[in-house]
């Protein structure tokens, strides 16, 4: 599933590549899972509507549309492999295509999804989408320990819940931990306010990161326009079981935490 940087990656190709185009007609598939508001709202809330911005909330992406009246949002979460591109008309339309939406310039935003685990939704009239818990981006250290205080739960399962911290998943909670030094099973209420402000600053850190990098293609994901990211070739420990670990040599291990496999180096995280 793609997570924060990877979401953050496509939102801002498709606000570089749409942003300011009008939505000319929408076309959506016939298969329900993915709409997650009813096809005749979706069609009436985005044909004619003005696209002002495109930006991420948590895992997902989110359309600010103005419309004559009113303004209004169009919501987009990937799920396990979902696509969002930008093409041109007469560009073959891609199998497990779920939505068109084109523009007045002659280009199509499309919505992609083989597994149909994404989901399209719009939010209510002069609302806004803020997603369920804190961005991992812009809350400060005292709150980011607020979030975790007296919490037995293992740190890495405190990381994915997204009532938490929204947007965090595997891999990049791994990666976190890992530049932090703290081993992934420990109890989250029991880290130290140093251990703690260690954690943030990774976060942040690896986030950036990948960002800059284009997120991390594991499986399906690729940007706007169709390009895989390349942070998964800066991995320190996901997804790298039994090889040596590029800090002490030690070999990598795995163990599963919270229902989520989780890759650890057990010398240089304690």
């Amino acid at each position: 599933m793609p997570e924060l940087p990877e979401v953050e990656t496509i939102a801002n190709g498709i606000n570089e590549r749409v942003r300011g185009r009008t939505i000319h007609h929408v076309t959506l598939g016939t298969k329900p899972e993915p709409l997650k508001s009813p096809a005749a709202l979706i069609e009436e809330m985005l044909t004619g509507a003005k696209i002002e911005r495109v930006h991420r909330v948590g895992k997902t992406i989110v359309f600010d549309l103005k419309r004559k009246n009113h303004n209004a949002q169009f919501t987009v979460h990937l799920g396990m492999t979902g696509r969002l591109l930008v093409s041109r008309a007469e560009v073959e339309v891609p199998p497990h295509t779920h939505g068109i939406f084109a523009l007045d310039d002659g280009r199509e935003i499309r919505f992609v999804d083989a597994r149909r685990f994404g989901r399209m939704a719009v939010v209510a009239p002069n609302t806004k989408y803020e997603g369920p818990g804190k961005e991992p981006l812009t809350i400060s250290v005292d709150d980011f320990i607020a979030l975790f205080k007296g919490r037995k739960t293992a740190i890495k399962a405190a990381l994915l819940n997204q009532s938490l911290l929204h947007g965090v998943g595997n891999i990049y909670a791994d990666e976190s931990l890992f530049h932090a030094g703290i081993r992934p099973t420990r109890q989250a209420g029991r880290l130290t306010r140093a251990e703690f402000a260690k954690l943030h600053a990774a976060l942040k850190d690896v986030i950036k990161h990948a960002i800059q990098l284009g997120g991390s293609s594991i499986s399906d994901y690729v940007d706007a326009d169709g390009v895989r990211g390349f942070f998964q070739l800066e991995h320190r420990v996901y997804g790298r079981t039994g090889e040596n670990c590029k800090a002490c040599s030690t070999p990598l291990k795995k163990t599963v935490v919270g229902g989520r496999t989780t890759h650890y180096c057990p010398k240089c995280q304690k």
